[in-house]
């Protein structure tokens, strides 16, 4: 990742209020997850969006390049997961007062944190919590873990649990010292990544086959199951389409959902939620996702016919 391979780079940063303070710390940052072993790209500054095109063969542990990046601008980092051999599951917060659904509905469980701890209570499993560990800029929780040999693990969003994300081949996460919206990751417990526990193996199996609900005399046994179903399904599709195709999937998928908003078997703060998490785990930012879901879902429901006599 030499000079000549981040066009645009200067450019981005000249378009943002200059923090000469933040430069030097951001570049200590990249160069403290290189020296792990975890290769990293630049995200424009003060946000979650890569600064350049194809940042996963562009990552880079190489701390000249990186000096050369990072002494363009105030860069905010990214770490490529599948690189770095890394898993990372993201512990997320609830957004507009969100309630956990019927599953995680239990006293104590607020957010993605509370979430894993109860998925592996139920499991009979030690929390694996003693592992690399950051606060993001919204006060959930990025646990970072060795990824196993075998089969890729794929990027999931709420695949796991509600709240409950992961990052690995194809995806980023922002790492430590990164400052957004005011607000800056840190590094909560520096210990070496755990390995992937196997509780929260994914493989792409899992996800493509998962079966379809039972139908009986024509008619779908369990409406609100299989619109949970195709929520998740349309989630894993637009988390893991690759950068040329990554906002033609998000607004495909928000059309595709729009009949279950129109039906109320989905609602639609719930569908805008898990579309924009996934969007973010594809690199698509809060506010382009914000607008893709919003004309998908409205072409959508403009275009559904619901209860209406043939």
């Amino acid at each position: 990742m030499n000079a000549r391979a981040l066009p645009g780079t200067r450019a981005a940063a000249a378009r943002l209020p200059a923090r000469p303070s933040a430069q030097p710390a951001l570049l200590a940052a990249a160069l403290g997850a290189a020296a792990r072993g975890w290769h990293v790209f630049p995200l424009t500054p003060n946000t979650k969006r890569p600064a350049v095109s194809s940042w996963e063969q562009r990552a880079t542990t190489d701390p000249v390049r990186i000096r050369r990046c990072w002494g363009a601008g105030p860069f905010n980092v990214g770490i490529a997961c599948g690189p770095s051999g890394l898993v990372v599951i993201d512990l997320d917060t609830p957004k507009n007062g969100a309630h956990p659904p019927a599953e995680w509905a239990e006293p104590g469980i607020t957010d993605g944190t509370d979430v894993l701890a109860e998925l592996f209570h139920r499991a009979g499993l030690p929390v694996p919590d003693q592992t690399f560990r950051v606060r993001t800029c919204r006060d959930g929780r990025h646990l970072y873990f060795a990824a196993p040999g075998g089969p890729v693990q794929p990027n999931t969003v709420g695949r796991l649990g509600w709240l409950i994300d992961s990052r690995s081949a194809g995806g980023y996460v922002v790492a430590a010292g990164s400052v957004v919206d005011g607000a800056t990751y840190r590094v909560e417990l520096d210990l070496p990544p755990l390995p992937l526990p196997a509780l929260l193996l994914i493989s792409e199996k899992t996800i493509t086959a998962r079966p379809a609900p039972a139908r009986t005399s024509g008619r779908i046994s369990d409406p609100a199951a299989w619109a949970n179903t195709a929520l998740d399904r349309e989630c894993d599709k637009v988390a893991t389409t690759r950068e040329g195709g990554r906002n033609h999937a998000l607004v495909g998928a928000a059309r595709s959902l729009a009949r279950m908003v129109a039906t109320s078997h989905l609602s639609r703060t719930e569908v805008e939620d898990r579309l924009t998490a996934a969007a973010n785990a594809a690199g698509i930012g809060d506010a382009e996702a914000a607008r893709t879901i919003r004309s998908g879902l409205d072409w959508g429901l403009a275009n559904t016919n619901v209860g209406r006599a043939a």
